[in-house]
């Protein structure tokens, strides 16, 4: 198992996931400022041009999502998923998408001073965003119930970015107490830059 990473990248959180997992695998970094990741042998792999990608058997998993997804589900003796068939998946899915489909891209408008209608656009508006955000962050444990998992990588990782970037710079106190949470894991610790470590203070 190979993964592509830049440690100033999204890939930190599918290195996170792999720590938390303890699994043996290659960590493969494709050097952004050396062109690396346009080279035709990494454009092969993701044509995308970006990191991160896990390649297994031949099998290339791009998105960060997918991965955490795709790793759960293929070391399910770690718990990092609930059972395929079980009445939790639904709840689960919601929290690995809603990241990327709808907090990164009303972020991402708000930091650049766009703004698009609402209902023209998946993501909605801020006010629903952050609406969503509280009611989808446990007050205690994690997203899923006593037990963390790549739920938490995807959604709370995605939090924490927003935090740490200014995206989300006035957190709740639930919101600022579950990425605290998130922070004290050993395996974000290790796989995160010590300036990630500070804990965000909730307005």
């Amino acid at each position: 198992m190979k993964h592509y990473y830049h440690p100033m990248s999204r890939a930190v959180t599918t290195d996170w996931m792999l720590r938390e997992l303890n699994v043996e695998h290659e960590q493969i970094v494709v050097d952004y400022m050396a062109g690396q990741n346009h080279a035709d042998t990494f454009k092969a792999i993701n044509p995308m041009e970006k990191v991160p990608a896990l390649v297994d058997d031949g099998i290339v998993i791009t998105e960060v999502a997918a991965i955490c997804a795709y790793l759960a589900d293929k070391f399910p003796q770690a718990g990092m998923a609930p059972p395929i068939t079980g009445s939790e998946r639904g709840r689960y899915y919601r929290y690995l998408f809603f990241s990327g489909n709808t907090l990164e891209p009303m972020f991402t408008l708000q930091n650049e001073k766009l703004h698009t209608p609402a209902q023209s656009v998946g993501w909605g508006d801020l006010k629903r965003v952050l609406s969503s955000i509280e009611e989808m962050t446990p007050t205690e444990d994690w997203v899923m119930g006593d037990r963390f998992g790549a739920a938490d990588i995807v959604f709370g990782g995605t939090l924490d970015f927003s935090v740490q970037f200014g995206w989300l710079s006035q957190p709740s106190p639930k919101v600022a107490d579950y990425v605290r949470r998130i922070k004290a894991r050993p395996a974000y610790q290790a796989s995160h830059e010590p300036s990630w470590h500070q804990i965000p203070d909730g307005k």
